[in-house]
């Protein structure tokens, strides 16, 4: 297919490896490309080729080059990768800047890296803050980059020890009802946290600092008490703690550390919704020195491009009975 009237088009050449994930399986990332900028994406073997407008062939070479970089670091590139890549070009040579600046090299597979504007602004704000708030929407990234940046300074020295809390409510299960001992009702409940720490760090690496108490995951019961100094503390699924817990989860910290309180206040598990620490903490924390707050929407989802979708529809579903 030639090129239109104004388009004219280009040649990158790349690996056989950079070339093979710029293109993806059965061509998806080639084509998520096509759609983004208005391009032609074409592998004749040796490179890329594109065709299109000036400005287009601009921003989809940026993201080309993007992936091509990814790929040459060793790491993997997935469609989420290729979605970032494609904000990352939009935002130009200073947005890919910011966003690269904040980049976390921790990754068993490559740095970790920013996929929207709102997770950029995220790690700098962790990095800015003793208190930072992540909320929004599932699938924007907000557990994970949080214990990517706890990880980050763990590994760095930064800190002695990270802490990963969550309230034992989940959509009216509750952890007595389980099995086993203490361990085994608890490290089921935990297990997306336990998978990021695997996939950031390693099997090995996370036994070993594991049993050396360096990293601790606990419901947010067992922070009663406690005084976490010199610890980056992560409270997860906060939606679910009522106001008292978060009081009490807010005043453990101790001396030299950092806290990242994550959550979805569409998604209360609680009997009584009103009672959720995580909106109210908010309200009355906002402006408050030392505090900052970090906003996902839906733009934001990372996961399947159904996920975004998803959550539209359940956020116009709410807007339509609030306005009922």
């Amino acid at each position: 297919m030639s090129p239109g009237p104004q388009g004219a088009e280009e040649f990158l050449p790349l690996s056989d490896a950079e070339t093979r994930a710029v293109s993806g399986p059965r061509g998806r990332h080639a084509a998520l490309i096509e759609d983004a900028f208005s391009v032609q994406l074409e592998t004749p073997g040796g490179g890329v080729r594109l065709s299109g407008p000036a400005k287009a062939r601009v921003q989809a070479r940026r993201a080309v080059q993007s992936l091509s970089q990814r790929v040459a670091s060793g790491a993997e590139v997935g469609e989420s990768d290729v979605r970032a890549a494609i904000t990352l070009a939009r935002a130009g040579e200073e947005g890919a800047a910011a966003h690269l600046a904040a980049a976390l090299p921790v990754g068993r597979r490559g740095a970790v890296t920013p996929k929207t504007a709102a997770q950029a602004l995220y790690l700098d704000l962790l990095a800015h803050h003793e208190l930072t708030f992540g909320i929004g929407p599932a699938g924007t990234g907000k557990t994970f980059l949080a214990v990517a940046y706890g990880a980050s300074l763990l590994m760095r020295g930064e800190v002695d020890r990270m802490v990963i809390t969550r309230p034992a409510v989940e959509a009216g299960e509750r952890l007595g009802f389980l099995p086993g001992d203490l361990t085994e009702k608890v490290d089921p409940y935990m297990a997306p946290i336990w998978e990021a720490l695997s996939d950031l760090m390693g099997p090995e690496p996370l036994r070993r600092r594991r049993d050396r108490g360096e990293i601790e995951v606990a419901p947010l019961a067992f922070m009663r008490g406690r005084t976490l100094s010199h610890a980056f503390v992560i409270v997860d699924e906060a939606q679910n703690a009522t106001r008292l817990q978060m009081k009490m989860v807010l005043t453990r910290l101790g001396e030299g550390a950092r806290m990242v309180v994550t959550g979805d206040p569409s998604q209360v598990d609680l009997v009584n919704p009103r009672d959720s620490g995580l909106a109210h903490a908010v309200s009355i924390l906002t402006g408050v020195k030392g505090v900052a707050m970090a906003r996902f929407e839906a733009t934001d989802v990372v996961r399947h491009p159904l996920v975004e979708r998803i959550v539209r529809a359940y956020d116009a579903d709410a807007a339509q009975r609030d306005r009922g």
